[in-house]
């Protein structure tokens, strides 16, 4: 993940309507948190059809963003674990 090239969005709180889980902390983003919502480069982005792009795309508190390089790496969810 440092190596990749991101596409990054800013998302306001009053454009936040629901619940994320970021996966930089594994925390639930609840809805009107102002967050960053990103995917990589390398995905072609041709809008809201493209389902490998919307697959991609993940939304993160704008600190856990920030300080994704500086984490250790983190046990994943198991598969049926909610996502957000």
């Amino acid at each position: 993940m440092s190596g990749d090239e991101w596409i990054v969005k800013q998302v306001t709180g009053s454009a936040a309507s629901r619940s994320y889980r970021c996966p930089g902390c594994d925390h639930e983003i609840r809805p009107a948190t102002p967050h960053v919502v990103a995917w990589p480069t390398s995905t072609a982005w041709t809008g809201s059809n493209d389902v490998a792009a919307l697959e991609l795309r993940r939304h993160w508190h704008t600190a856990c963003w920030r300080s994704r390089g500086n984490r250790a790496p983190r046990t994943p969810r198991s598969r049926n674990a909610p996502r957000h």
